[in-house]
């Protein structure tokens, strides 16, 4: 995978979890746990990135 794709799949996951974010803001602690929950898939995803391109860069 590019990791444009990988970057994308982020925005993705950040944009779904913007509309819970309003929720947890009006009081809904449900909607807190499914943010902490994205923003932890996103924390992993980074580091796929990150993974991703170091590697790139040290085959060439």
């Amino acid at each position: 995978m590019s990791a444009t794709d990988m970057v994308q799949g982020m925005i993705d996951e950040l944009t779904e979890a913007l509309a819970d974010a309003a929720k947890h803001d009006r009081g809904n602690s449900a909607a807190g746990t499914r943010v902490r929950k994205a923003m932890q898939s996103i924390k992993a995803a980074a580091q796929g990135v990150r993974t991703q391109v170091q590697n790139d860069k040290s085959s060439r």
